[in-house]
């Protein structure tokens, strides 16, 4: 079939495979509960897959085509992919090493439970500003922080969510950061003036989230119990040479972060610095770990460092909790995330190739009447493109590039429209387990998407903030630079 006969799909013809998805993953999420990203949630996105290719074939497309676009779709995912499989490693060895449960053992000790939910945003915040990634910020002071809540005993949901809030903040507002530079440049503006106005808006979001951190930290009614405290600081002590100096591979990987390195070679670099670690400073540990005695020590010591990289590694401290909480990482822990990132990106890659994700755009714009309706309809794109195509840079990017022309229909500064793309794109999309920074979260921080997006309050609540802004012409600045009633730069 030559490709003077292929049709524009028609707006039925790109919802169908949609709604299809739709009613697959609510009954999905209905049937498997947390567990449907563990496998049921990508048969839904393979099946509504092969939904949108029938409906394309419909309409005149070749399958050798379709396919060149999925491969297309896919190579664009290779590097989130190696990302997880670097932080698969570096979990593992960073556990060998004793540089997470140093943080999980002096964490224990030194912060306060009742504002800890607080804390773990700030620090998340500080982290990812200060290296411009929130998923190099949550694989590291993250994981640690989530160790110190089982530790006390705290909501592992409530700490996700305080992290990926933390994460979120401070990628956003880095100049470092990818999409915070993405925004801008697809919007027609530039990064310092999109920061500035991004202000207006992500400051009441944080500090909203972090006020409700603070009451969810003071309502908690569990006390901690000292003799349990200690009984699992006595079995970290007992498993891990514990000391100050395991710090050096997490301050090293953050120092690097901040020089730009990037994320792949840096966090398997750091992985391999684990693994030094462990191979200086645990030598009993691993050999505990290996447990085999008909081998050599040299042997064990191989065999502890290679298997913390690639299935990660199994604690057997002697205390259940500690247990549960140390036995992860290794490349092989994330295949499951990575399984759901392919499905996710086929289907969203036949969507955006056979025209049905632009298809479904143009029709909501023309719903556009005003600057508020403008607004709202960019934030429910972006956050409609995050499920359909599972990318947040895309749902950055196809937006961005699809409303550019109505912002200047309607005398809009290009920095509204990059805000509200970070506002709603960006952000959002961890909140989706099938999206690829939700699936990286859940893999990374052991809490599935789920279970923490409820309390991702920075998340939620930015969205919402920057549409009221729209409709209430607040901050909202005009192309010839003549502020209107309550807008500020």
């Amino acid at each position: 079939m030559s490709q003077t006969n292929i049709k524009d799909p028609s707006l039925v013809d790109a919802l169908i495979p949609v709604a299809v998805l739709v009613v697959l993953l609510a009954y999905s999420v209905q049937l498997y509960g947390s567990d449907s990203s563990l496998g049921a949630n990508q048969i839904a996105l393979m099946f509504s897959s092969v939904i949108a290719l029938i409906v394309g074939w419909k309409n005149g497309h070749r399958w050798p085509d379709i396919e060149d676009a999925i491969k297309k779709g896919i190579t664009s995912t290779f590097g989130a992919i190696l990302i997880l499989m670097a932080v698969g490693s570096l979990i593992g060895s960073w556990i060998l090493s004793g540089t997470v449960p140093a943080m999980i053992y002096y964490g224990l000790q030194l912060i306060n439970p009742d504002i800890f939910y607080f804390s773990a945003c700030v620090l998340s915040a500080i982290t990812a500003l200060s290296i411009g990634s929130s998923w190099s910020a949550a694989s590291t002071v993250g994981v640690g922080l989530i160790g110190v809540a089982a530790g006390l005993d705290l909501s592992l949901e409530i700490t996700a969510g305080a992290v990926v809030s933390g994460v979120y903040f401070g990628d956003k507002m880095s100049p470092l950061s990818d999409t915070t530079n993405l925004a801008p440049a697809v919007a027609g503006g530039d990064l310092f003036s999109h920061i500035r106005h991004m202000v207006w808006t992500t400051t009441p979001a944080i500090i909203i989230a972090l006020i409700l951190y603070l009451i969810l930290g003071f309502m908690n009614d569990t006390e901690v119990d000292i003799v349990n405290l200690n009984e699992r600081l006595e079995y970290i002590d007992q498993s891990f040479n514990i000391g100050l100096h395991l710090f050096i591979p997490l301050l090293v990987v953050l120092g690097l972060a901040v020089k730009r390195y990037p994320p792949f070679p840096l966090l398997f670099f750091g992985a391999i610095f684990g693994v030094v670690f462990a191979l200086i400073f645990q030598q009993s540990t691993i050999l505990a770990f290996v447990n085999n005695p008909d081998a050599s020590v040299f042997q064990n010591m191989v065999d502890g460092a290679w298997r913390s990289l690639f299935s990660g590694y199994e604690a057997n401290t002697g205390s259940t909790e500690i247990d549960e909480l140390l036995t992860r990482g290794g490349m092989a822990g994330m295949m499951n995330t990575i399984w759901l990132i392919i499905c996710a990106t086929i289907f969203g890659s036949v969507l955006e190739y056979l025209g049905m994700l632009r298809c479904i755009v143009l029709a909501v714009i023309s719903f556009a009447k005003d600057t508020g309706s403008l607004i709202f309809l960019t934030a429910c794109t972006c956050i409609g493109v995050n499920v359909i195509a599972a990318d947040q840079y895309m749902a950055v990017v196809l937006p961005g590039r699809m409303y550019k022309v109505e912002f200047e229909k309607q005398n809009l500064a290009p920095k509204n429209l990059s805000r509200i793309l970070e506002d709603s794109g960006t952000v959002t999309s961890v909140l989706i387990p099938w999206n690829t920074c939700g699936a990286f979260m859940a893999a990374t921080l052991g809490v599935q998407t789920f279970d923490y997006a409820i309390f991702c309050f920075f998340n939620i609540t930015s969205p919402f903030i920057s549409v009221a802004y729209g409709y209430l012409n607040f901050t909202i600045e005009r192309l010839d630079v003549v502020p209107i009633a309550g807008s500020s730069s």
